[in-house]
């Protein structure tokens, strides 16, 4: 397996591309930082929602972080959580009562919504209000409620659970306006990792206003962008045109020497489901970033081109990053055959996932999924620890046979379901498929679906085994055994299961998550959650495939852009470097 140890590789480039007109270029901010340009990008789907209570995917967060904001927000180099709407905090010697100290001059973005549609300041009981739509049941639209407030909040479980004519006449009693600038939240019980919910995009900040005339399709943050233009498909559903977002002028963030937030004019979001495509977009300059190159072109940009990068003038930038993201397939132990244990464990056997990292991947990843459902990105966190399953052709045939099916015969067709994102989840599945008929003469059957209908589909158990993924909303590992919290499904297949869409229930693992969570130290919380890691593996609910690692090309006039490992993106501080005097003719041509 070829690994790459350059943290950071620069590589050369026909052409240094620019963005921004002649008036952009003029505004130059203390410490010569460049105002102005168009940032282009590109995402492999379409977002699915930009309602901050809806939101469960990574695309749409992607774009809907740099419309809204909320109290915190994550530092995208660090991943510390920094002040946002909130500039100051405090935390009792409880740890239950959080006390926040709002901004003022804070501004919704312009809307016919408000009056003379101009956006209002942001009050704390525009804190109240959001937070409390987060508690309020609403199936399809607050999607968020179990992995924010629900069990932390005092009074919010009540909330959830009453009738909306009981409601009515309730508030969450944890949630707590003292003054126009100050917001108060009591939890139930101490919790190390709460801090992390308020830097959450589903903890956004959204005004009543807005909800009242757009329900879901609201789109009016406080961000350092507001919507300008939604792209545009063909009659065949393939996209004509870029998604807009423009500079909010009113942004409230400045940066360290006191310049006003953001740099850039535009964000410009495209959306090519081919790798290779977006790849050719940015080498022609269509594109300024590149964020997971795909695998079969890392040996062309990084070994064919490396002589190309030393000792010259840099134009591209190439990062290499592990990430707070894991791969894996559910099973449907609800309805199916994946009632049986023994099978679980049985497919989880018969996958030689080394060759799925070599053969697939082509070493990009951080290493095969033979441990838990946590990647090794935490510190202190050592998933050795955790006993998974490797490659064993041997157990995989005894376990099936003990289950009743000797040399798979008599074993019922079923299904992989996969969305049709990339090539990659495709060509993991085929391999996959191949795997189980050689290994354990089981046949699958693969079906490729949109993004939006393997989540409606995974919700209902409606697949026999699916594919899935989980990039961390924060930097714990208690953000991936949430995923198989029991005490989040439902007791039917009618209701929708979520974030558990696998439908697993062991009141072990779930006491010892709750123990994990209610912590007061990092150290308590990660013996907890080891052992909870170890009771669900042991289950095998799930099959863990790899852990991923992910490459971003930039050019490099492109500054104060991180990759980090929970993918977290904050546009609001990247610029574009002036052009160096003396550039070529072509070069100048290619800003324009």
């Amino acid at each position: 397996m070829k690994k790459y140890s350059l943290l950071l590789i620069v590589l050369l480039v026909s052409i240094y591309y620019g963005c921004g007109d002649k008036k952009s270029q003029e505004r130059i901010a203390v410490g010569n930082v460049n105002y102005g340009g168009k940032f282009r990008f590109n995402e492999s789907e379409p977002y699915s929602t930009l309602y901050p209570q809806k939101i469960t995917d990574i695309i749409s967060s992607h774009i809907a972080s740099q419309i809204y904001e909320g109290l915190l927000k994550f530092d995208p180099k660090t991943l510390a959580i920094r002040p946002s709407i909130a500039e100051k905090w405090e935390i009792d010697q409880t740890g239950k009562i959080y006390t926040f100290h709002l901004k003022k001059s804070v501004y919704f973005h312009d809307d016919a919504c408000f009056e003379n549609a101009k956006g209002r300041e942001v009050k704390a009981q525009d804190f109240k209000y959001s937070f409390t739509l987060l508690c309020t049941q609403n199936p399809g639209v607050n999607n968020n409620f179990g992995t924010t407030f629900k069990d932390k909040i005092v009074g919010a479980n009540e909330y959830y659970n009453a009738s909306p004519e009981t409601r009515a006449n309730m508030e969450v009693t944890g949630i707590k306006v003292i003054d126009d600038y100050t917001l108060q939240l009591e939890l139930i019980q101490s919790s190390s990792s709460f801090i992390y919910t308020l830097a959450r995009t589903s903890t956004s900040v959204v005004p009543k206003e807005g909800v009242d005339a757009y329900g879901v399709k609201l789109k009016i943050g406080t961000g350092p962008f507001y919507f300008a233009k939604a792209y545009e498909a063909d009659t065949t559903g393939k996209i004509i045109s870029p998604l807009i977002l423009v500079r909010n002028e009113k942004y409230h963030a400045k940066d360290s020497l006191g310049n006003q937030l953001p740099y850039l004019d535009t964000l410009e979001v495209h959306f090519m489901n081919s790798k290779i495509e977006e790849l050719s977009a940015f080498k022609k300059a269509e594109l300024e970033m590149v964020f997971g190159l795909p695998n079969e072109k890392i040996k062309e940009v990084v070994e064919d081109n490396i002589m190309d990068f030393m000792g010259k003038t840099p134009k591209y930038m190439l990062y290499r990053s592990p990430e707070m993201k894991n791969q894996f397939y559910e099973f449907n132990s609800s309805r199916s055959v994946f009632k049986d244990e023994r099978i679980r464990k049985a497919f989880c056997y018969a996958i030689d996932r080394s060759k799925i990292m070599e053969n697939i991947l082509k070493g990009q990843g951080t290493g095969p999924g033979t441990h838990g459902i946590t990647p090794p990105s935490f510190q202190e966190y050592n998933i050795m620890d955790i006993v998974g399953y490797d490659f064993d052709i041997d157990k995989a045939k005894k376990l099936l046979t003990e289950a009743g099916y000797p040399d798979g015969k008599g074993f019922p067709k079923i299904k992989i379901e996969l969305n049709s994102g990339g090539s990659t989840n495709t060509k993991v599945a085929l391999e996959i498929q191949k795997q189980l008929k050689n290994n354990i003469n089981i046949n699958v059957d693969l079906d490729i679906v949109s993004f939006a209908q393997k989540g409606e589909d995974a919700r209902y158990a409606r697949a026999d085994l699916m594919r899935s993924s989980w990039v961390a909303d924060y930097p714990s590992p208690e953000n991936f055994l949430y995923l198989l919290y029991g005490k989040n499904v439902p007791k039917t297949l009618d209701e929708p299961s979520w974030p558990n869409t696998s439908r697993y229930v062991n009141h072990s693992f779930d006491s010892l998550y709750e123990l994990g969570v209610c912590a007061r130290t990092v150290e308590d919380s990660y013996k907890y959650f080891k052992d909870a890691e170890q009771i669900m593996l042991n289950d095998a609910p799930i099959m863990v495939l790899w852990y991923d690692e992910n490459y971003q090309i930039t050019y490099s006039k492109v500054k104060n852009i991180y990759i980090n490992p929970m993918l977290y993106r904050d546009f609001s501080e990247v610029y574009f470097e002036k052009p160096k005097s003396g550039a070529s003719s072509d070069s100048l041509q290619a800003q324009k």
